[in-house]
């Protein structure tokens, strides 16, 4: 029998592994090479999240075992990888959802909003989603409830400004700027509103969507479906809500034919996964289906919510953001990690 889940205690170890990814990417920002700043960024979770005095599984991860040979899809993690059945018996048996740089492109251009995340749930808690395209809209506790991903845009805009009491010209929604969303824009600018286009980052555009003064009030469009099953983590610790569908068809998608996987393959792998309705609308509970939900990220450029990894002579500073559906806690956490002699000078 697997020991309880305390999501109190386990989150501040989320927060070191986040924190450690984070620190290792921010080291390689503006470097210009992205794969190089995922690459660091996995092992220094990968190293760190062993340190977890749990039975963890990678449910959502860097891809397949063959492509990816760390925080792989399945792969075991934490201290009690290297225990026997009696000691792991003890533990918490966690699955977990990673990214360990969401954002690799905004870390090598040195843009805002790249940042190390990870979400946990006791197992059965996430859904195993297949990294291929999903369809989202996503809207904070204020406009839960009042919008639905098939009808148009401007219906679902009309419903957010009634909750939030203004005008469809009061309202910022942010979507990935993509060839896909051409369609897209186009309707939310002709109802109004305003848009603001990111190039990459939907994650991290989802939390602000469902955090009040930021000034965003939805995400809407086309991202990664890793990205959705992190973003309801999320939602569910903020109350805010997420409406997704996965997406594989390549003339949707607005890509060439021959760079997406046949849709025929792309079935296959979901019925794998235990998927059987490809169609199917996933709401929050779906996608996090978890009752002991826990949300860590770390910044590693600034961002609306999270400033980036800062260096001085004696250490780092990192800002964090950590939740857990049980506690109801949502914490801002600003370290200073400091590597001096007890001589060392702490700046603020």
């Amino acid at each position: 029998m697997a020991g309880d889940l305390k999501t109190e205690h386990i989150s501040l170890d989320f927060l070191r592994v986040c924190e450690a990814a984070a620190i290792a990417a921010a080291r390689t920002m503006g470097q210009g090479d992205r794969k190089h700043s995922d690459h660091v960024a996995v092992e220094a979770m990968r190293l760190t999240m062993d340190t977890v005095q749990m039975c963890g599984r990678i449910v959502i991860g860097e891809g397949e075992r063959d492509e990816a040979p760390m925080l792989y899809i399945g792969e075991e993690v934490g201290a009690g990888a290297r225990m026997s059945p009696e000691e792991r018996d003890m533990l918490p048996h966690v699955d977990i959802a990673v990214d360990p740089l969401e954002g690799t492109n905004l870390c090598a251009v040195g843009a805002n909003n790249a940042i190390a995340v990870l979400a946990a749930a006791e197992q059965g808690g996430l859904l195993n989603a297949p990294d291929i395209y999903m369809d989202k809209i996503v809207v904070g506790p204020s406009s839960r409830g009042v919008v639905d991903i098939d009808a148009p845009i401007k219906d679902n805009l009309k419903n957010i400004a009634r909750r939030l009491g203004r005008d469809i010209e009061d309202l910022t929604v942010m979507a990935l700027d993509r060839s896909r969303h051409k369609q897209l824009i186009a309707d939310v600018r002709a109802a109004g509103a305003r848009i603001r286009l990111i190039g990459d980052g939907d994650l991290s555009a989802g939390i602000s969507a469902a955090v009040a003064g930021t000034n965003i009030h939805a995400l809407v469009g086309i991202g990664g479906a890793p990205e959705g099953v992190l973003t309801a983590a999320a939602m569910k610790c903020l109350n805010g809500e997420i409406q997704a569908r996965l997406v594989f068809d390549h003339e949707r998608l607005g890509v060439d034919k021959s760079k997406v996987p046949p849709a025929d393959e792309v079935l296959g792998r979901l019925r794998d996964m235990g998927i059987s309705n490809p169609d199917k609308i996933y709401d929050t509970d779906d996608l996090a289906p978890g009752k002991k939900i826990i949300f860590a990220a770390t910044g590693v450029t600034d961002g609306s919510l999270l400033r980036g990894v800062r260096f001085f002579g004696a250490g780092k500073r990192t800002h964090s953001l950590v939740m857990t559906t049980e506690a109801r806690n949502i914490r801002f956490i600003d370290t200073v990690h400091v590597e001096g002699g007890p001589d060392t000078v702490i700046r603020f």
